[in-house]
């Protein structure tokens, strides 16, 4: 099992991250923290929703079953799998476990997160499981990471963001820095330096990209 000494308790009790990804375009920023947090050791429960199906296909041309996650999960990330490194929930699910307070999770990120996404967690819609344990993990003052993706934004879109950032939520969008890759980014490097930084505000460490030192010079 990956992540045994990082993602468990002092008493031995796995404690993942949640990882919720939504329908908004995006799939590679939710491909690439999926790959950080395993990376790193830590235990990942995954829960992907309806629509998210749908941008996931249209985006890599992979299907996501319920049946067959474990295989359409080690295709779309292009790894492995093995043991309990990852856990899947279906989406539907609203009894699973991390639909309670109780469930031993570290906290969660919504990557990419969709604006229906962020309006249902800001309201405490609880839609689906996707919303209703980014709510649940909120209200139990565990760190929750959005990362919209749209653009532009409308106001309702906005005020909802503010919503989350008040009760507690890391609002993070989608917003490469090209330093950290130079002129020459590519598509994937870019990628990376978000999931990146939404590694950093969950103080997970990793390797996604170079980190800025103050030095001006030839970045490519």
């Amino acid at each position: 099992m990956i992540g045994v000494e990082a993602g468990v308790t002092v008493e031995g009790m796995r404690r993942p991250w949640i990882v919720g990804v939504s329908g908004a375009s995006g799939t590679p920023y939710a491909a690439s923290v999926l790959r950080g947090l395993l990376d790193a050791g830590e235990p990942v429960d995954l829960v992907v929703s309806r629509a998210a199906r749908l941008t996931l296909l249209d985006e890599t041309g992979r299907p996501f079953r319920d049946a067959h996650w474990k295989d359409d999960l080690g295709a779309w990330l292009s790894r492995e799998l093995s043991g309990d490194d990852v856990t899947y929930w279906s989406a539907g699910d609203l009894a699973a476990g991390p639909s309670s307070g109780s469930y031993p999770a570290r906290g969660m990120v919504v990557v990419p997160a969709s604006t229906a996404a962020c309006a249902g967690i800001a309201i405490g819609l609880s839609k689906d499981l996707l919303q209703r344990a980014a709510e649940v993990n909120l209200k139990e003052h565990r760190p929750v990471v959005v990362v919209p993706r749209e653009t532009p934004v409308t106001r309702s879109h906005l005020e909802h963001l503010i919503a989350l950032h008040d009760a507690g939520a890391v609002v993070l969008p989608a917003s490469p820095g090209f330093y950290a890759a130079g002129a020459r980014a590519t598509a994937a490097q870019l990628v990376d330096f978000v999931a990146g930084k939404v590694l950093d505000a969950i103080e997970v460490p990793h390797t996604l990209f170079t980190r800025w030192n103050g030095q001006l010079g030839d970045r490519g």
